[in-house]
């Protein structure tokens, strides 16, 4: 691990804050404002998990299946 500390500046991220800019005293007042995630910007689309948890019980179904009916050959 590097021994080199950053200073607090440059670990701030570079994100732009609204400025409103008041004309009456010249000067610009800062307004922070909380960031929410919206819904609509995840997408939550699972198909391509459910097709394989299809494939994987079916296929599992099968091998059990064999092995039951293996089972009744065994002496």
């Amino acid at each position: 691990m590097s021994k080199i500390q950053k200073s607090r500046k440059v670990r701030r991220p570079n994100i732009p804050l609204p400025v409103e800019a008041d004309a009456s005293v010249g000067t610009a007042s800062v307004t922070l404002e909380p960031r929410v995630a919206s819904s609509s910007a995840i997408n939550a689309d699972y198909t391509h998990i459910k097709k394989d948890l299809a494939r994987i019980l079916t296929l599992a179904g099968v091998l059990i299946a064999s092995l039951v009916a293996l089972s009744f050959f065994i002496k």
